[in-house]
């Protein structure tokens, strides 16, 4: 797992500083270099229209660093691991 972690922060995507959730379209908006509206007004469309837009947000804020690095699902697990 460690190794797909490192991917996902290889990709230069963080949740956003710019939040109302989790930050996932402040993060998207920052890459960009668009402001945070236009994402955010993108994806109420997408989530007018039939598909899996709710998951796709649930699962980029747990998959996505945050602004210190961290990840939801990594420390999620690793704490699994550790039985705590």
């Amino acid at each position: 797992m460690d190794k797909f972690f490192s991917i996902v922060r290889g990709l230069g995507l963080t949740r956003g500083p710019k939040k109302l959730l989790a930050g996932v379209l402040g993060g998207i908006a920052a890459k960009l270099g668009v402001d945070v509206a236009y994402v955010r007004i993108g994806f109420l469309i997408f989530c007018l229209l039939p598909g899996p837009a709710v998951v796709f947000y649930l699962l980029a804020w747990v998959v996505l660093p945050d602004q210190n690095n961290s990840i939801v699902l990594q420390r999620f697990l690793d704490r699994r691991a550790l039985g705590k």
